[in-house]
């Protein structure tokens, strides 16, 4: 018997639990899961697939016996929405480095960026950005990349069923894409960007649904620590 309310839903944290996070933009997923691990004071607590700082949307934060699910979980498909800026590139391919190789991309018709899109679905090969966290020879690449120096990433097949484009103001081209697990949405802009021939960037990035699991049941931080707070007053 548990003498209060407290101590039973800490067990159930030890014991294991999948949470639902809406992470915060400029938030790691580490910042997540230390935030997770604070709260309930659970140790061994795990995220199902990175988001960038610069990302918002599902992330998927195992506990306890549930961290054993992360692998499964980070193999389901994933399902973004977010923008590309056309006319420019930058180093990161999104807004943590500074647009370069600015182009005019103004007379870029709606019919050639939609048609654009279809390079791009099915199984294809992609390189992953440079700045990443793949390692190379033991580093994460990304560590590499900010010394200046070259790293050179292997392409790998990803598939993406859907990649949609939502909306157009040029600049801004806002998208919707469905794809597996390992796809880089950076590297797509970055491509995307290539075959438009004007180059283009990441600009705004949230996942939506990973597998069965969608954003809109997942908790803010904030409403995160508010539950927690009242279990522990109870």
């Amino acid at each position: 018997m548990y003498n209060t309310q407290a101590e039973q839903w800490k067990d159930d944290y030890l014991n294991g639990k999948v949470l639902l996070i809406d992470k915060p933009l400029t938030w790691t997923s580490f910042d997540a899961v230390k935030k997770i691990r604070i709260l309930t004071g659970v140790s061994k607590v795990g995220h199902a697939g990175t988001l960038d700082p610069l990302a918002t949307g599902l992330l998927i934060i195992c506990t306890g016996k549930f961290t054993k699910k992360i692998n499964e979980y980070m193999a389901a498909e994933k399902e973004y929405t977010g923008s590309f800026t056309l006319g420019a590139t930058t180093p990161t391919y999104d807004l943590e480095s500074v647009p370069v190789s600015k182009a005019d991309c103004s007379e870029i018709s709606t019919e050639i960026i939609m048609g654009a899109t279809k390079q791009f679905t099915g199984t294809i090969m992609q390189t992953p950005p440079a700045h990443s966290a793949i390692k190379k020879s033991g580093t994460p690449a990304y560590i590499l990349a900010r010394k200046g120096k070259e790293v050179k990433m292997d392409p790998r097949p990803i598939t993406i069923t859907l990649f949609e484009i939502t909306s157009i103001q040029l600049p801004v081209v806002h998208f919707k894409v469905v794809c597996s697990t390992g796809t880089y949405i950076r590297s797509l802009a970055n491509d995307f960007g290539e075959a438009l021939g004007c180059g283009a960037y990441l600009s705004s990035l949230r996942r939506t649904r990973i597998g069965t699991f969608n954003v809109d049941d997942a908790l803010s931080i904030e409403k995160f620590t508010e539950q927690i707070q009242l279990l522990k007053t109870t």
